[in-house]
């Protein structure tokens, strides 16, 4: 799956970019400790956004597109920050077989967003997944921890109007 850049503009805060140059500056020496460097700025602003990429590329002086290719390359990095409710759509054989990717583009029709993305009021993100553990509700998929199951894409206006409520 290609990962979707963030179309929503950064928001990092001065606390957030003293925290991050504390972890550069322990590290810059090292290029072998880039990818550590990235999971401490992933924990400090939830995802990695293009500004973050370039303030660890320059602070230790490795080239942006090496950051950026590592930051594509790993599951663990997130280019879009997750939304207030993270929805993950089953998409494992079960769920599949059962009608889950009808559901996952109803999903994303009525979000206006399509999988690794943020709603421009960062209220939803979404993803697929490959399993969720609830084989026998399929499809199934999941709000934050909640978990829905038999579904139907009529179903997900009603599921949504929930959250946004």
């Amino acid at each position: 799956m290609v990962k979707k850049i963030s179309k929503l503009p950064f928001n990092g805060t001065p606390e957030q970019a003293a925290q991050l140059g504390k972890v550069i500056a322990q590290h810059k020496h090292d290029p072998s400790q880039l990818m550590t460097v990235m999971q401490k700025a992933q924990g400090i602003y939830g995802y990695l956004p293009y500004e973050v990429q370039v303030i660890i590329a320059d602070g230790m002086d490795i080239p942006l597109e090496k950051v950026y290719g590592v930051s594509t390359f790993y599951a663990q990095f997130a280019l879009s920050p997750a939304g207030k409710y993270a929805v993950s759509v089953c998409l494992g054989t079960a769920c599949y077989v059962k009608g889950a990717q009808a559901v996952f583009d109803r999903l994303c029709e009525e979000l206006g967003i399509g999988a690794g993305e943020c709603t421009e009021d960062g209220l939803f993100s979404i993803e697929a997944c490959r399993c969720i553990g609830a084989c026998g509700l399929a499809p199934v998929m999941m709000v934050n921890d909640e978990v829905y199951g038999n579904l139907t894409p009529d179903k997900i206006p009603a599921i949504l109007a929930k959250y946004r409520g």
